[in-house]
């Protein structure tokens, strides 16, 4: 049976410590761009919800690090996301060159001025 968390707490504590850290600084940055966003787990990702709607989700996988805020944001911050592993919706890293946090903001953002468009 595979461990399925119920917390975003949950989801970080089972994490190797480079990860765990990692993830971690992204959550403190999601949190800081969108204080109302609500914390769940969805799909088995930590995820932040706002006004009921998916806003933006993260993970960890064996080789790196993933936020995934959609992909208008990517195309929004394409020229801030160079340095990084880009599909549409994803944004993988490394541990060791994890996302700034005014680009974590910046992405949020434009997450959140695509939903009041919608």
């Amino acid at each position: 049976m595979t461990f399925k968390p119920e917390t975003i707490d949950q989801y970080l504590s089972s994490l190797a410590d480079e990860q765990r850290h990692a993830l971690e600084k992204l959550q403190r940055a999601i949190k800081a761009a969108a204080p109302k966003a609500k914390e769940c787990i969805s799909y088995n990702l930590p995820t932040f919800r706002l006004s009921g709607k998916l806003l933006v989700s993260f993970g960890a996988t064996k080789n790196h690090c993933a936020f995934y805020p959609g992909a208008y944001p990517i195309r929004v911050c394409k020229s801030e996301l160079t340095d990084y592993d880009t599909a549409k919706g994803t944004v993988r890293f490394q541990t060791s060159q994890p996302l700034p946090a005014a680009l974590v903001r910046k992405l949020v953002k434009a997450r959140m001025a695509e939903r009041t468009k919608q």
